[in-house]
């Protein structure tokens, strides 16, 4: 074999008429993308793949062979690659949700002050960008209601005391980014975010700056793994920011 031959990777996947495996394709356009060569053996029966995963006393498909050696599927490719750590090297916490919704929340931003104003560098647009967080965030947390509360009751102050709030607090959340975003009802979007923020402030910073506690925050839903503090904190800073600015501003302009 050349130096610029490219390696055989064997690729054993489920292709059925009723189901396509997903992680089998994810697995060969991986392969293909490294610069595999791609030995595709599609399991096409119930009775064939049954008798693939007896034979290699594997439970799951899809199975990666590169060389003589069996790689697994599509995750333990990845760890193969070099694509992701070990799995006892792999951290339970993960700050992708809230980046991805700060990012998207800031180019909503920009694209509505652009095309309000004719630029991207506004008052507004810093405005648009805490209230359609605010709102994406919310989005997030009702989705699953009662998982939040249940992740919210670890640390927020007065959801422990009145147990409800947990189950309220996306509502008004939702509530105050969407009346701030249309820049309307300033007497009830103000106090609102005014109170849920500052709540959650006092509550995020004793569980985490002074209780030390080591916890999940809600602040992206109830099954993310984003770990309580600075990003939570974050978020009802903000919050209290426009709660407190929104009247300033109606009043000045």
């Amino acid at each position: 074999m050349t130096k610029d031959t490219p390696q055989t990777a064997r690729l054993y996947r489920m292709v059925m008429p009723d189901h396509l495996c997903p992680f089998g394709l994810k697995t060969k356009d991986l392969l293909q993308r490294q610069g595999f060569k791609v030995e595709d053996h599609p399991l096409t029966t119930r009775d064939e793949t049954d008798a693939f995963l007896e034979a290699e006393g594997v439970e799951t498909t899809p199975q990666v062979f590169i060389g003589d050696a069996r790689i697994g599927g599509y995750e333990e490719l990845r760890v193969h690659l070099g694509l992701d750590p070990p799995p006892e090297e792999q951290s339970d916490t993960s700050y992708q949700p809230v980046v991805a919704i700060f990012s998207v929340a800031a180019l909503l931003a920009v694209g509505l002050s652009f095309h309000q104003y004719g630029t991207v560098l506004s008052l507004r647009a810093v405005e648009w960008f805490i209230s359609l967080s605010m709102t994406i965030l919310a989005v997030q947390k009702l989705q699953d209601v009662e998982s939040f509360s249940t992740m919210f009751l670890n640390y927020d102050l007065l959801a422990r005391r009145f147990v409800p709030y947990a189950k309220v607090y996306p509502f008004g959340e939702a509530l105050a980014g969407i009346l701030m975003t249309a820049g309307v009802f300033v007497w009830i979007s103000a106090p609102v975010a005014l109170f849920i923020g500052t709540v959650g402030a006092v509550s995020i910073f004793k569980a985490v700056y002074i209780d030390r506690r080591e916890l999940k925050c809600a602040c992206a839903g109830g099954n993310t793994s984003v770990p309580l503090g600075f990003v939570s904190l974050t978020e009802s800073l903000m919050m209290m920011a426009m709660g407190l600015w929104m009247p300033v501003r109606a009043f000045l302009l």
